[in-house]
Formats: structure tokens, C-alpha cells, sequence
């Protein structure tokens, strides 16, 4: 059975939600509203453009086309992650976007191949929404870990140079840095795997349910897209950080401090 649409009039019903928090922000002086509006202002114009492109593509069903727009979405999750974190988009775009692409289209072909067991694993339908649903996640991964990462390298700088000192090498003196940050980086997906099925049914999930899927089928997914965003996440995290030490570490095992350049 279909969904039932949503009109136009429905839409605006539900727009008139946002006069509740413009009112506390109000009342409490949050002075959130003009960002409120703006946020869902921007988030409505970007989802229908993308509704409209994507009605496109699945009818189309170009591999090559697929492929390209995932492509896009993996440079944009790479380049959003460099700069939440704060750090040159220069130095760490490269590897950061490679640990990506590597990491999220690995995990995403081996769902479509031995988890679903597509016929096409490029089908846009599979593969387009399930890059985004990993991508999505990963990228607040990568964003707290190679932040979390560098900003420790920097913080600690003095207990950093003085195990370089001591004959360290330059893996063995950042590694107690790199198993936090990657801890620190699945720790929220790790919650939500806890969480899931008791405190939230996640959007995969309802999202099959409302569209007439048997609720057992609708689990079954939404294990097999939890398991691949947590190795997914780790993994992209991983290589991310490992990939930049050519371009971020210099032969003395020191940062190059043009990595804390933002907008370098």
C-alpha cells in the first residue's frame, strides 16, 4: 500500500509546528528564530531540488549517472567534515576524501551484493539512499574524530614532542591520541545501535513501515544499515586520520602548523 500524499495545504499545517519554538525562542531570548527560519527555509528548498534530480535519476537508472551523483555526495561529505573540524581543507582534503569513498563504497557494494542480493548493485533506488543514510552518518564520525585527533596533537603538543624525544617513533607517539579520537568517534553510533528498537524506532525503519513493509522485514534492514554505518564510520575514521599523516606530519614526525589554518 502507497503512502498517503501530503498536500500542499497538509505542508503548511505543518510548517505552522514552528510557530512553538519561534515563540520560546522569543519568550526565553534564545535569538534562534531568524536561524530557525532560515535553517528550514534552506533545508525545504535543498530537499525538493534533490526530490526533483532524484525522480530524474531513478527513472533514468544510469549506472554511470548513479555513480557520479555519489561521487558529489562523497566530496561534499569530505569537505564538510574538514571544515566542521576546523582544520585546512587543503591538507586533509585528499586523504580525507579517498578514506571516504574507499570506506563508504566498500561497506554500501557488499550490503547491495551479499545482504540484499541485488541483481544490479548500482541500482539508484539501493544505492543513492542507502550512500546517503552511511554518508550521513559517517560524517559526524569523521567530524569528532579527525577534530577530536588533531586538536589533542595540538593541545598536548609538549607531551607529543617530548615522547618524540625520548626515540619514539611517530606512529607509536600519536597512538594513544588515534584510539581516543576513534573511540570518541563511533561512541554516538555505538548509543544509538544500544538505543535502537526501545527508545527509538530509527527513520529507516518507520520509514518502510509507513510505506506498507511487514515490520519484520523493516527490522532486518535496519540492522544490516546499523551494522554498516558503525563499521563504515569506524573505518572511514581510520583511514582518514592514518591517510593524512603524508600530508600533515612532516619527516620529523611534527605538524605542519599550516594544518591549523582554516581557511588556508
Amino acid at each position: 500500500m502507497a503512502n498517503p500524499d501530503i498536500s500542499i495545504t497538509s505542508l503548511i499545517l505543518c510548517f505552522l509546528l514552528l510557530t512553538i519554538p519561534l515563540v520560546i525562542s522569543y519568550r526565553m531570548k534564545l535569538h534562534i528564530a531568524w536561524r530557525t527560519i532560515y535553517s528550514v527555509t534552506r533545508m525545504t528548498v535543498q530537499l525538493f531540488l534533490a526530490g526533483i534530480f532524484l525522480t530524474f535519476i531513478f527513472d533514468l537508472n544510469s549506472w554511470i549517472l548513479n555513480l557520479v551523483w555519489v561521487g558529489v555526495m562523497i566530496s561534499f561529505a569530505s569537505y564538510t567534515a574538514i571544515k566542521s573540524a576546523d582544520l585546512n581543507v587543503k591538507k586533509l582534503f585528499m586523504p580525507i576524501i579517498l578514506a571516504i569513498a574507499f570506506s563508504n563504497l566498500a561497506v554500501l557494494l557488499y550490503l547491495n551484493k551479499f545482504v540484499i542480493n541485488l541483481e544490479n548493485l548500482l541500482d539508484a533506488r539501493y544505492l543513492i539512499p542507502i550512500a546517503g543514510m552511511l554518508l550521513g552518518n559517517t560524517l559526524r564520525g569523521n567530524v569528532v574524530g579527525i577534530g577530536d585527533f588533531y586538536s589533542d596533537i595540538k593541545r598536548n603538543e609538549n607531551r607529543y614532542l617530548y615522547s618524540l624525544s625520548l626515540g619514539a617513533g611517530m606512529y607509536e607517539a600519536v597512538l594513544p591520541y588515534l584510539r581516543k579520537s576513534l573511540k570518541t568517534a563511533v561512541k554516538p553510533t555505538l548509543a544509538n545501535i544500544a538505543s535502537v528498537g526501545i527508545v527509538a524506532l530509527p527513520g529507516m525503519m518507520t520509514g518502510q513501515i509507513l510505506g506498507g513493509a511487514s515490520p519484520l522485514v523493516a527490522i532486518k534492514y535496519q540492522i544490516a544499515i546499523m551494522i554498516a554505518i558503525y563499521v563504515s564510520t569506524l573505518l572511514s575514521t581510520t583511514l582518514g586520520i592514518l591517510t593524512s599523516f603524508r600530508t600533515t606530519f612532516d619527516e620529523y614526525g611534527l605538524v605542519n602548523k599550516e594544518l591549523y589554518e582554516k581557511n588556508a
